[in-house]
């Protein structure tokens, strides 16, 4: 068996296991990361894999790629009108929040680990950024919804607070390399950074809009490929501003996502199977990296940050940064047991380590042991805790996008010669939310419509829609007559 054979049959085997691994997620309600973390580390070269890896550098570049589309995928289902009620706060928690949680855990580990003051609030910056999607595959397998606009609020903050964890990171990695360096700077560079990373998520995310709808491409199959090129782009071209990239990709896949463009459906889906393997190779990776004899060393001061930040940093940032706000105090108890922690800080605590700091070796250790032991904590937990203090809707279901109810109805429809929609694409003609075009009989022949596909005359459209829009769908297809 050649190299590369066996480089495949072995990167086949790790993925078909963290596949078929995922279905134990499901059924007992412990988050995927944690199963892929544990197959990384049993097929890794203390486990019975016995696969040598110690590539640092690879891993960072793995996990810095993983998020890119992670949080593009995130933007991309992100629903503006359900976060706009929750910006502030969210935007509270990302910012305001993460620098209590940082300080809390940066004293701790200064008093009671012996770090120096900015390698303690080091380590608190590395673990201050929270995972939404690990929070919410718990409540999907357990069936269960948090309710008002608690679901939205922790979703805005994960993709928010990471450009906040990632910049403080690097900002005192660069601070301990450079004593000297004035701390205005990094208040400067803080605002250019993140402003030119909404702006630029902004113009990326409408332009994608445009070029996806205009771009005719001759097969379906390149649009998936557009938008890859779309992601690696705006996040290396944002940073190559002196931009965050990570704000940049996320705030473009919401601007993406809450557009009409054409394959949305698909597009949509190849994303999220994108992001996934995204998540199963990063974890794959950072398992296969960590040495877990290693981790008895830091066992006890590695549980000891973990209660920390679960018991005190958590809570105590949440209630600062929601001081102003409405929620009740079940409500922010809820947000701060709901503040697990995932795939970055792990990634995060490669910075160290690359930048040669004398403890960053110490610091990924702890922060891997930590986000292990919140995992297991936190993500078998959430559910309970949270049905306790009344923020669950047992069994619901979103069906708010969904025309398959009651008051929904089939109808159909014919193209005039003189409809307004002639030579429109479908994506163009704006359809009311719920609304489904399944069918479009043309000649002798049926087929489904995508969002690129153009109306002509006599078509005849199978719809789908709410009662209360089949008038204005018939009234868009249907041109103005006069008296």
């Amino acid at each position: 068996m050649t190299a590369i054979e066996t480089v495949m049959l072995i990167t086949a085997g790790l993925l078909l296991v963290s596949v078929l691994a995922s279905k134990a997620s499901s059924r007992f309600g412990v988050p995927a990361l944690l199963l892929f973390v544990a197959i990384g580390m049993l097929a890794g070269s203390e486990g019975p894999g016995g696969i040598w890896f110690d590539d640092v550098a690879l891993s960072q570049h793995i996990g810095i790629v993983a998020l890119a589309f992670i949080l593009f995928s995130g933007g991309l289902d992100t629903a503006w009108r359900d976060v706009r009620p929750v910006l502030l706060p969210a935007l509270s928690l990302s910012t305001i929040g993460v620098l209590v949680s940082a300080a809390i855990l940066g004293w701790f580990a200064h008093h009671l680990l012996g770090f120096s003051i900015l390698e303690a609030i080091l380590l608190g910056a590395i673990v201050s950024s929270t995972d939404a999607a690990a929070v919410f595959s718990v409540f999907r397998s357990r069936g269960g919804k948090l309710r008002a606009n608690l679901q939205p609020l922790i979703e805005l903050e994960s993709g928010s607070n990471d450009p906040m964890a990632v910049f403080l990171t690097t900002a005192i990695i660069m601070r301990i390399q450079h004593p000297s360096m004035p701390l205005l700077r990094f208040l400067g560079e803080f605002v250019l950074e993140m402003g030119i990373g909404a702006i630029a998520g902004i113009l990326a995310g409408r332009g994608a809009v445009w070029l996806i709808n205009r771009t005719r491409l001759a097969y379906d199959g390149l649009y998936p490929a557009l938008t890859i090129a779309l992601v690696l782009l705006i996040y290396a071209g944002t940073a190559s501003l002196h931009g965050s990239g990570y704000l940049a990709v996320y705030v473009a896949g919401i601007v993406l996502g809450n557009h009409r463009f054409i394959h949305r459906i698909t597009l949509t889906r190849f994303h999220d199977a994108i992001a996934w393997l995204m998540q199963i190779t990063m974890f794959l990776a950072l398992g296969l990296l960590v040495f877990p004899s290693r981790l008895v060393g830091v066992a006890w001061p590695g549980v000891a940050l973990a209660l920390v930040l679960t018991f005190v940093a958590r809570p105590l940032s949440v209630f600062v940064a929601l001081a102003a706000s409405s929620f009740s105090i079940r409500e922010k108890l809820v947000l701060a047991w709901c503040g697990l922690r995932g795939a970055v800080p792990i990634v995060l605590a490669t910075f160290p380590v690359m930048a040669g700091l004398p403890v960053g070796g110490t610091i990924f250790d702890l922060v891997f042991f930590s986000v292990l032991v919140s995992v297991l904590l936190q993500g078998t937990t959430i559910p309970l805790v949270a049905r306790w203090l009344g923020a669950t809707e047992e069994g619901a279901v979103d069906t708010s996008g969904f025309p398959g109810r009651r008051d929904s109805d089939l109808v159909t429809i014919a193209v005039p010669e003189d409809s307004p929609v002639l030579g429109k694409q479908l994506v163009e003609i704006g359809m009311p939310p719920g609304t489904t075009v399944l069918l479009v009989y043309r000649g002798n022949e049926f087929f489904t419509p995508t969002g690129a596909t153009m109306f002509k005359a006599d078509d005849r459209l199978m719809i789908f829609t709410s009662k209360r829009s089949v008038d204005e769908v018939r009234e868009m297809l249907t041109p103005t007559r006069g008296e």
